[in-house]
């Protein structure tokens, strides 16, 4: 699977879009991490591990303690693949623009 799938893929779910929303707040254990989600541990550390392939975050190692890390260098690919889209809304938009107001210009039209 190519990184932008990859992404794509742990974005779809809900607990992992959690997960990195907390994160942007600062890193955290996983049992930081796991405290405010009704699963088990087990299925927060699969949630990680997820977003870890996907590089979304990664987990470092002092002493005892493994802290989560944001890592949202992943996030602006997506957002530049999606730049492209926002390109053609806006095109599409400054056209229905236009149409709008030759409408309009021509309802303001006495008949003739």
């Amino acid at each position: 699977m190519d990184r932008l799938s990859e992404v794509f893929s742990a974005l779809a779910d809900p607990t992992r879009r959690a997960i990195l929303a907390r994160l942007a707040e600062g890193e955290a254990t996983v049992n930081q991490i796991a405290e405010p989600f009704p699963i088990s541990l087990q299925a927060v550390s699969k949630h990680l591990k997820v977003l870890e392939r996907a590089g979304l975050i990664s987990r470092g190692r002092e002493a005892q303690w493994r802290p989560c890390r944001l890592d949202a260098e992943p996030l602006r690919e997506v957002a530049d693949w999606i730049a492209g889209y926002q390109r053609f809304w806006k095109q599409r938009y400054d056209q229905l623009g236009e149409y709008l107001r030759q409408l309009q210009k021509d309802e303001t039209r006495p008949e003739e």
